[in-house]
């Protein structure tokens, strides 16, 4: 098994002023990768691998040279060929075709005759075919630099400024008028992806920044041929340029710095940046004038010489500094696909092609969810099988583990510390640090969670580096930036045993290299299902800021400074990369399975029952769409049940009146988590189902009306996108949907109408009850913190007293009603409806910071008793008293996650 690859390619960024020839290119497949001639067809017969061919006549102008033909053939066994992303149209209009290349040499003239002939376009080693042969030779082609061909020492090359050909076919267009040469920028990338049978010793010699010399070309291409990529760029029109009247001196310097610019854009795109060494980026940190005065400070801090506080700072630097190995990264590679095919069933990318129509030109920051320590690994991994370099990562001190840090150091990881607090010195040269990776356009990754998710939702963001990437652009703004929100999405987790624990309320273990090497044999040995990576809509920065900072003009905003909007678009940003990440949810077979499960008391279900409410919810997701990012399982409720029982989440009851399908209670703990992934999906179809678990009629104004309060604690929490209005519009043909599928009666049409469910224990009342579930503990937790603050009175409890009671309280209602609600131990859960009461006035702090509160509160409780059972009521009301007597921790208990 390989990650499932997308059909578009990235495509090319159209350069500074490249001048259109026509309509736009159309993307085409790219050929597959063992894509060859056709020996029978003889040498000029195009190959069509998923590329268009140009007609006969595009092809047959001139009969290729027979050194080219023998050396061609020669070459052929040892390439395999990546065309993207795919062939221009506009190529074959007509008009004469110049390739352009970044630099000659025959290795690279064979390769892209041979990607000509693949797509059927007309060679590069034949002459023009236009009269007065204007380059002067007999080759369709020119390159900017030449290859030293007296030299094997590979960084030694011409020190030419530029093609002397380009200068000669531009004056050619100015003595003829009637002369329009179409140049077509070609990229040709030797051994950026070998396949896993490249052996480790082709790593050595794969694509890089330094232009080799022949014999150093030549291995590679023995070595590493059959990954070769070759991609065309949309075509220039040379008599545009001449059109443009500038001076013939001035006409060559501009459309060849155009060339080189967007050549150093694809070559940083496909192999990354010029990377600089540790050691260098290092210095620059320490040499950065907000570090030195932080040395200065420190020093004078702790009373000691200037030299060691620069070693102080040196040391942090080092900590934190990645020390990416181009080798190494190449080599997890191949490592990484053996395990990948070992422990996953397959790896789905979803929209990646949306990303890399967005991506040219910026500056990117992936912003996953954190869902897994796999993240770090598999997001890079798909990135580079892709074509795309990898970013560098923002990874937890925790993870500096002897072995497994280096590992990760070499493969673009940076280290940071869990708290800067207390410590202006290491702050300053983190900060620094981030900078300087924005400058140099080094491609970022971070959590904004901050840590992984133990209960499948996500979590509050934290806006630091966010805050850090924002103020390094606008301290030089040179290249914008894009947040790239990306989902991913497990049946399975690795960290599933630890997770249990942890979502049972004990504390998390500390990781080790030993528990790492310890764990290995184990994880190999399972099956962990289908990972699926879907990559959200993109947020440009710069939209960000003309939104909420119309008033800055694009000068550099100095370090000292802090405009009074910076926090603000922070803050923004970190929302709406949450919102896109939930809009871009994939729906596996396991969220569906716990989303029907968990609504049992004993979760199970009869075999029918179960593939009735998988229906369901595959209907729900049809008919109300999310958004067009979501993906859902294809497989039939049938196959999730079987693909289920294959990974072991379900266990199969055989019993003579029909099979029951059951899960025990350690995995309804974890089910819960795939439940959350996904619950998002959901929230108004649960919403209205929540509405008749405890009454059989309600008016359609009431549901909408309760909907509508509720709504704003539910957009916190879930990263909702809708406005108030919007979600009451989601919520009226939700209710439709329910009228049309029978779940709901619609009584009579008198102000609003009155729903109605089914009288006594229907398929149907079943079915809505499962759908209302999974929200109704949502509801729950919102009555327990309204409970404990009514019991306790105004101006008695602060935030933190609030939060830690409601705490103890939610896990004793779990002991005693609910067993299988771990999300009762997430105090962060709580703290988040507190800050949404505070942020509506609904609650206010006093002079002493204790929480007041008026009679708006009791309003939640008289709602809270349309929603939720007497029995639960009663319960917890019961346990709010007794959680008021017990002993309240002075200090957050919370503690730092990985």
């Amino acid at each position: 098994m390989r990650p499932m690859p997308e059909q578009n390619s990235l495509p090319f960024p159209d350069g500074p002023t490249p001048t259109p020839s026509g309509k736009k290119p159309a993307a085409t497949d790219a050929p597959a990768p063992d894509a060859s001639p056709d020996p029978v067809a003889g040498d000029d017969a195009p190959v069509t691998a998923g590329v268009p061919m140009a007609p006969p006549s595009a092809t047959r102008q001139a009969k290729r040279p027979l050194w080219a033909r023998m050396l061609g053939r020669l070459a052929d066994p040892w390439l395999a060929l990546n065309i993207e992303p795919g062939v221009p149209a506009d190529l074959l209009d007509g008009r004469p075709v110049c390739y352009v290349l970044e630099d000659y040499g025959l290795s690279n003239a064979l390769i892209l005759d041979r990607a000509c002939r693949d797509a059927g376009l007309p060679s590069p080693l034949v002459p023009l075919p236009v009269g007065g042969n204007p380059l002067g030779r007999k080759r369709a082609y020119v390159a900017l630099s030449r290859r030293n061909a007296s030299t094997l020492i590979p960084d030694q090359i011409s020190a030419k400024t530029h093609s002397g050909s380009l200068a000669k076919l531009l004056q050619a267009h100015r003595a003829s008028p009637t002369l329009d040469v179409q140049l077509v920028p070609v990229s040709i990338f030797v051994g950026r992806a070998p396949d896993k049978q490249s052996g480790w010793f082709s790593v050595l010699f794969s694509e890089n920044w330094a232009i080799v010399g022949r014999f150093r070309r030549l291995l590679a291409i023995l070595l590493n041929g059959r990954g070769t990529i070759v991609r065309f760029a949309p075509p220039v029109s040379l008599r545009g340029t001449v059109d443009e009247g500038l001076e013939p001196e001035r006409t060559v310097r501009k459309l060849s710095r155009v060339l080189r610019t967007h050549f150093h854009r694809i070559r940083e795109a496909v192999i990354g940046p010029d990377l600089s060494t540790r050691r260098l980026l290092v210095d620059q940190v320490l040499a950065a004038d907000p570090v030195k005065e932080a040395i200065v400070e420190q020093a004078r801090r702790d009373k000691s010489k200037p030299e060691d506080a620069w070693k102080k700072a040196h040391a942090y630097a080092w900590e934190i500094a990645a020390d990416y190995s181009n080798p190494v990264v190449r080599s997890a590679s191949f490592l990484l696909s053996h395990v990948w095919n070992q422990i996953y069933d397959g790896v789905l990318v979803h929209h990646l092609d949306k990303f890399k129509e967005a991506a040219p030109g910026h500056e990117v920051v992936y912003v996953p969810c954190h869902r897994s320590h796999m993240d770090y690994l598999l997001l890079s991994y798909l990135l580079y099988e892709r074509g795309i370099v990898p970013p560098h990562i923002a990874a937890g001190i925790n993870l500096n583990l002897p072995v497994v840090g280096t590992l990760l150091r070499k493969g673009g990881a940076f280290f940071m510390r869990r708290s800067f607090r207390g410590n202006p010195l290491y702050s300053a040269v983190f900060t620094e640090y981030v900078a300087q990776l924005v400058s140099g356009g080094y491609s970022l990754e971070y959590f904004i969670e901050g840590g992984r998710s133990r209960t499948g939702r996500l979590l509050p963001p934290k806006g630091g580096m966010i805050s850090m990437t924002l103020r390094a652009f606008l301290r030089q703004p040179r290249k914008p930036v894009l947040f790239q929100p990306v989902y991913i999405g497990y049946e399975k987790l690795l960290e599933g045993t630890s997770y249990l624990d942890e979502l049972s309320g004990r504390p998390k273990e500390k990781e080790s290299i030993w528990a790492v090497l310890w764990g290995i044999p184990k994880v190999l040995r399972q099956n962990y299902g289908q990972v699926v990576v879907n990559f959200g809509e993109p947020i440009p920065l710069n939209d960000a800021l003309a939104k909420h900072a119309p008033e800055w003009d694009g000068t550099p905003v100095g370090e000292e400074e802090k405009p009074a909007w910076l926090s603000d678009i922070v803050d923004a940003l970190a929302q709406q990369i949450q919102v896109n990440i939930n809009r871009a949810a994939d729906v596996n077979p396991i969220n569906l399975l716990a989303l029907a499960l968990l609504s049992t008391p004993k979760h199970a279900m009869g075999e029918a029952d179960l593939i009735a409410q998988i229906e369901l919810s595959k209907t729900l997701l049809a008919e109300l769409p999310y958004s067009d990012r979501v993906t859902v399982t294809p497989h039939s409720p049938d196959r999730i049940i079987s693909h289920a029982e294959d990974i072991n989440m379900l266990q199969r009851i055989k019993h003579p009146l029909g099979d029951v399908l059951s899960v025990d209670d350690d995995t309804a703990v974890l089910l819960s988590y795939y439940r959350n992934n996904v619950l998002h999906l959901f929230t108004a179809s649960s919403w209205i189902a929540c509405c008749f678990q405890n009454n059989r009629r309600m008016s359609r104004a009431g549901v909408l009306r309760l909907g509508r309060t509720l709504y704003p604690f539910l957009q916190a929490e879930l990263f909702l996108p809708w406005s108030e209005d919007e979600f009451a519009e989601r919520m009226e043909r939700t209710i439709e949907v329910f009228v049309r599928e029978g779940l709901l009666q619609q009584v009579n049409d008198d102000d609003g109408g009155i729903l109605a469910r089914s009288a006594g224990q229907t398929d149907e009342v079943f079915r809505l009850r499962a759908i209302g579930h999974s929200l109704q503990q949502a509801f729950e937790r919102y009555y327990i913190a309204i409970s404990v603050l009514v019991k306790n009175g105004p101006g008695t409890l602060g935030a933190a007293e609030l939060e830690s009671l409601c705490q103890q309280a939610a896990q004793r209602l779990s002991l005693l009603y609910a067993p299988a609600a771990p999300e009762f131990f997430d105090k962060t859960l709580f703290r988040g409806f507190i800050q949404k009461l505070r942020e509506l006035r609904l609650v206010w702090p006093d002079e002493n910071s204790k929480l007041l509160f008026d009679d708006r509160l009791d309003a939640w409780a008289r709602d809270a008793k349309a929603i939720l059972g007497r029995e639960l009521r009663h319960t917890i009301e019961k346990v709010s008293p007794e959680a008021v007597k017990a002993t309240v921790p002075t200090e957050p208990a919370a503690t730092a996650q990985d």
